[in-house]
């Protein structure tokens, strides 16, 4: 056998060792590199996170209750959260959490998992007969976001074909290719969610480029309205919100923000900067997270 033969044949050997020697078979533990579901064990799932960490790992499955937790304020170097940009995902290690097993703090003093673009989801089904050319940031469907966890959507709405639909677009406009679906197809399953799980708490966060009125007729054709947090109970100058045990007791269990800020005063829908404040999170090392003053987020439009 010559030199070259025999580096083949070594580098296969090695290959092959290195490939035996990782874990498989359900015996992956949390944060091990993994190839699939079925290489984790029990509570763990295979996941990649391109914001946290190269290749996939066996990561948590299980669903946090907020309302049974109460995160301290600080964030240290143990704590970590990649929900944003792909799929349904949360992992945290914080030992600054202390476990109060109730829903009786002010709305503001609880932290909920958020999907950016929730609507942009790989697969959904197309609404126009062109082929969508746009970019997705989600795996799994409304309803499962919801299932696994997720508390907030952030949901791009926009005039479209007559009616209110999602796009991921550009310019104000959507477009046959930025399109995914009319709005109240995602609508209904956050309504069936509500109905469902009456002690669930929803926060909408549109980025608004719908006409006057158009919003609030697809909320009240899919239902919604008898869930709405009015702006009228909102505070107004950085006070407390009403505690989650009252909010689910008035059944006042969804709250909308828009980008849009006369439609506060036009349509009661809240305009989302007079509620909330941008932090921007810089992601330097896996597992060390770092916060930025914000930059004062998304400009009216």
């Amino acid at each position: 056998m010559s030199l070259y033969q025999n580096l083949l044949l070594l580098t296969a050997i090695s290959a092959f060792l290195s490939i035996a020697s990782a874990c498989s078979d359900g015996q992956c533990k949390l944060l091990d590199e993994c190839s699939s579901d079925g290489d984790c064990e029990a509570g763990l799932y295979c996941f990649a996170c391109q914001q946290g960490f190269s290749g996939s790992r066996c990561v948590r499955s299980t669903v946090t209750n907020q309302f049974k937790l109460l995160v301290s304020d600080e964030i240290d170097k143990a704590s970590f959260v990649c929900v944003a940009h792909s799929g349904t995902f949360h992992f945290q290690l914080s030992p600054l959490e202390q476990d109060i097993d109730n829903n009786s703090l002010p709305f503001n003093k609880y932290a909920f998992l958020t999907t950016h673009n929730a609507y942009a989801i790989d697969g959904y089904p197309l609404h126009t007969p062109v082929p969508r050319v746009t970019f997705t940031n989600q795996e799994d469907m409304i309803t499962d976001q919801l299932n696994n966890g997720a508390r907030a959507l952030m949901l791009d709405t926009y005039d479209f074909d007559g009616d209110v639909w999602m796009c991921h677009s550009f310019g104000g406009q959507c477009h046959d290719i930025t399109a995914f679906g009319p709005a109240i197809d995602y609508l209904k399953e956050i309504e069936a969610f509500l109905s469902a799980n009456t002690e669930e708490i929803v926060t909408l966060i549109l980025e608004d480029y719908v006409g006057p009125n158009g919003l609030t007729k697809v909320f009240t054709d899919a239902g919604l309205m008898k869930y709405w947090f009015p702006v009228s109970n909102m505070p107004k100058n950085g006070e407390d919100w009403p505690l989650v045990s009252d909010m689910v007791a008035n059944n006042q269990r969804l709250l909308v923000f828009t980008s849009i800020q006369s439609k506060e005063a036009s349509e009661g829908i809240a305009y989302q900067w007079n509620y909330m404040e941008k932090r921007k999170v810089e992601i330097t090392e896996w597992l060390n997270v770092k916060l930025a003053d914000g930059d004062g987020g998304m400009q009216a439009g």
